[in-house]
């Protein structure tokens, strides 16, 4: 895996080297942005350079400004960046995972050797919140240039080293330790969603999945055979106009305690969707490589809980299919038979995550008994024009489970939004000539979708994420700067840490 960046932590230091970034915190009104003593003490040979340039550029220490000073008098580094973390006692963790972003989107790409002093003037930084600034860093830093044969100056430049000054530096140490597995599980999903699907096929998918192996995750992988056996004629009834075979990856995290219910997650995992015969417009296209957001998703979430050994039992199943449209695709008007038995008639084969999401809920219910089950995909453009991209759709037959991941959104930054299930948009879903059909036409597109996965998870709690506006295309942020977010890992990583672990 690429390192962006290099992190490590260190005591205050006794005198200054290189770039330094200072913590500058926003004073009552009337005053002078504060810095911290042992900061101040740093700065002794520049006399009140700081103070005075702050005047000068009307620098208060509000979060996400910052005070660039280059080549600063009396003292031996190239340059000084004060930065503003606004009212320092009301900074909650993702406020810090924000200000490490936003630090490392304000390193000059010719920097290759960074110190930032944790110390504010009400006292030290507290590991926790070290460790989630070094974080931001980490998902700031990230980038996907892997296909670029020629690149800027910016971008072949070595990635810089970032040294956190901190006095409790051990603490913050093992506080990161934590959280590396967790940017990790981002990076990768991140990578997942980037990749073009001429490389990322069903296939090369299962193969990466496997590299959990290496942190002891046991993984298996379903081929079409095997899914023929189990009866995924929905799943398989989507990708047989390809000529990638399908398959279904299960990925097991076995931390809790023997015998113990896991916890499932699901990913749709399209990773490449035409459309088939129901064939989407030329413009914009190119971007259904990214339609398995939500398997690169709960990839990235098994790699989270094995790298920090969550206490808990977990399994993660992806669908990996391609929607393509050849003599051999599925048609409207064709009806197929799901796992569970139910019978469905496809009115457009471009509603085609929730064929496979559908086969491998049940096959999940009904294989492993879990706790409960999310799944995460990139499903319909109705959530984007109900929601827009701030927020992902959540759908539950389960209020408390609901609840649990609308609280983990608010921690995390990864914002969800309650949506209903009810019989009377059920009823649109009701087809004439099978058990179901698998569009209810035009309008409360994303409701009718999560009714139709609701068909197949019977009375185990389950929540359904779509994240069509915020797995891929994304708007930047300050964590990231990436076409592929990585969106749902922290979100799911926290439900489970704050929830499910024994």
């Amino acid at each position: 895996m690429p390192d962006h960046v290099k992190i490590s932590f260190a005591k205050l230091p006794s005198s200054l080297d290189g770039l330094i970034v200072l913590l500058a915190a926003e004073p009552a009104e009337g005053e002078e942005p504060a810095l911290a003593p042992t900061v101040e003490a740093l700065l002794a040979p520049a006399g009140d350079l700081v103070q005075r340039a702050a005047l000068a550029d009307r620098f208060t220490g509000k979060a996400g400004k910052a005070l660039d000073i280059v080549a600063p008098a009396g003292l031996a580094v190239p340059r000084l960046l004060v930065v503003g973390v606004g009212k320092a006692a009301e900074l909650k963790p993702f406020d810090w995972l924000k200000l490490g972003g936003s630090i490392m989107g304000r390193l000059p790409a010719s920097v290759k050797d960074v110190g930032i002093v944790l110390a504010l003037p009400g006292g030290e930084v507290a590991p926790e919140a070290a460790a989630e600034l070094a974080l931001g860093l980490r998902l700031r830093a990230y980038s996907f240039d892997r296909y670029k044969t020629r690149k800027k100056p910016d971008e072949a430049s070595p990635k810089p080293k970032v040294t956190l000054y901190i006095e409790n530096d051990s603490a913050a140490k093992r506080a990161f330790k934590k959280r590396e597995g967790i940017g990790e599980g981002v990076v990768i999903a991140r990578d997942l969603v980037n990749e073009p699907a001429n490389v990322l096929t069903p296939s090369e998918f299962a193969k990466r999945a496997g590299d959990l192996s290496k942190l002891g995750v046991d993984v298996e992988v379903l081929g079409e055979k095997d899914l023929r056996k189990l009866g995924m004629g929905a799943l398989l009834g989507v990708g047989q106009g390809s000529e990638q075979e399908s398959r279904v990856v299960v990925m097991r995290w076995n931390g809790g305690k023997s015998g113990e219910a896991p916890v499932a997650f699901v990913g749709k995992g399209v990773v490449f969707d035409t459309g088939g015969i129901s064939i989407k417009q030329a413009a914009g296209m190119e971007d259904m490589k990214g339609d398995m957001a939500g398997a690169a998703c709960v990839v990235g979430l098994m790699h989270a809980l094995a790298s920090r050994k969550a206490k808990v039992n977990a399994v993660g199943l992806i669908g990996l299919v391609e929607n393509m449209p050849d003599g051999n695709a599925q048609r409207p008007g064709d009806i197929v038979t799901s796992m569970s038995g139910q019978t469905i008639e496809i009115i457009n084969t471009d509603a085609e995550g929730r064929l496979v999401l559908g086969d491998v809920l049940w096959y999940a219910k009904e294989r492993f008994k879990p706790q409960f089950m999310v799944d995460l995909a990139t499903l319909t453009g109705a959530i984007i024009v109900a929601l827009g991209t701030e927020h992902a759709g959540l759908f539950s037959n389960n209020d408390t489970l609901a609840e649990r991941l609308a609280d983990s959104g608010l921690v995390t930054g990864e914002k969800v939004w309650r949506l209903p299930l009810s019989p009377e948009y059920d009823k649109l879903i009701d087809s004439k000539f099978a058990d179901m059909k698998n569009t209810g036409g035009r309008f409360g597109g994303s409701i009718t979708a999560a009714q139709f996965i609701q068909r197949f998870v019977g009375d185990v709690p389950w929540a359904h994420l779509d994240i069509a506006g915020t797995g891929m295309s994304s708007p930047a942020s300050e964590i990231n700067k990436s076409w592929g977010s990585g969106w749902g890992v922290r979100l799911l990583d926290h439900l489970v840490a704050k929830h499910y672990e024994s």
